[in-house]
C-alpha cells in the first residue's frame, strides 16, 4: 500500500480541510482544529499518561529528550491504544499532508508537560537549518490536553516565520525574549493544532499552579530520518494490532 493509499483508506480527502484553512496553514504556518478530541478520550489519555510518568520515573522521555521543567515521555505509539488517533485522525493528516505534499510518514509521538514557574523555551524550529519557502521537510500537531491560555504556558509562534528563508539563531540574539509579532497559540482541551514545523515557535513560561500538557504527533517527509525509528521501537503486538494504512503511516 502506498502513503496515498494509505491516506485514502483512513478517509484524507480534499474536502477534510476547507480552502480557508488550507489558505491559513499557507499563511501563519498553523491552523487550529477544535473538538477533534472529546472529553473522554481526554480525560482517558491523561489517566494514561500519569501511569507511565510513575512507571517509567526518572527515564521518562529517554527514548527521545528529556527537557528541565517538563514532564516527557515518548515512544507513545508502543504504550497505548489511546494514542491512536494522533496518528490517523483524516483532519489531523490532511493538513500535515498540505504542508509536506502528500509525502509524510510519523517521526515521533511523544508527550511534553510544562510544569508550574516553568516551560520557558527558546524560539526554535524543528529543523537545523534555513529552508526556501515553500520546501518544508517536517510538520508536527498539537494535541491540547488542557486549555491552552494565557498564563499556564501555551506555545508561541511567529506567523509567517516558516516562509522567511531564515533560521531563528540567525535572526534573533535572545531566541527567549518576547518577539514583537508572536503569538500565542490558545484553545480548549481537544483541540489540535496544525503547525508548520519550520515556523518559529517555543512553549512559554507556565505561571499556575498546574502541569500543561499536550501530545506532539510530528511528521517528516518520508526520505527523512524517524526522531523515533519506529521499526526498531514498536513491539511486534503493537504492530500486530495496527491496520495496514496505519502501518504505512508509521512506515513499519
Amino acid at each position: 500500500m502506498t502513503i496515498s493509499e494509505a491516506l485514502t483508506v483512513l478517509g484524507v480527502t480534499e474536502d477534510c480541510l476547507s480552502t480557508e484553512e488550507k489558505n491559513q496553514l499557507d499563511h501563519d504556518g498553523y491552523l487550529p482544529l477544535q473538538g477533534v478530541l472529546s472529553f473522554e478520550q481526554i480525560t482517558a489519555i491523561n489517566a494514561r499518561l500519569s501511569k507511565l510518568l510513575v512507571a517509567e520515573g526518572e527515564n521518562a522521555g529517554k527514548e527521545v529528550h528529556q527537557e528541565a521543567g517538563t514532564n516527557r515521555l515518548s515512544n507513545l505509539v508502543d504504550k497505548s491504544p489511546l494514542f491512536l488517533p494522533c496518528f490517523t485522525h483524516p483532519r489531523v493528516l490532511a493538513g500535515i499532508a498540505h504542508v509536506l505534499q502528500g509525502d509524510l510518514r510519523l517521526s515521533s509521538l511523544n508527550h511534553r508537560a510544562a510544569l508550574p514557574g516553568q516551560g520557558l523555551q527558546s524560539l526554535h524550529a524543528d529543523w537545523s537549518g534555513a529552508t526556501p519557502p515553500g520546501q518544508f521537510f517536517v510538520c508536527n500537531s498539537i494535541w491540547l490536553l488542557d486549555d491552552f491560555t494565557l498564563t499556564n504556558g501555551a506555545t508561541r509562534v511567529v506567523p509567517g516565520s516558516h516562509n522567511s528563508g531564515k533560521a531563528p539563531q540567525e535572526e534573533l540574539a535572545s531566541p527567549t525574549d518576547t518577539h514583537p509579532q508572536e503569538q500565542l497559540i490558545l484553545g480548549s482541551a481537544g483541540t489540535v493544532v496544525i503547525f508548520n514545523s519550520h515556523t518559529w515557535h517555543g512553549g512559554t513560561l507556565n505561571h499556575t499552579d498546574k502541569p500543561r500538557r499536550a501530545l506532539h504527533s510530528y511528521f517528516t517527509r518520508r526520505d527523512q530520518p524517524q526522531q523515533t525509528n519506529q521499526r526498531t521501537s514498536l513491539s511486534p503486538e503493537t504492530i500486530a494490532g495496527l491496520s495496514e494504512a496505519a502501518r504505512v503511516i508509521l512506515d513499519v
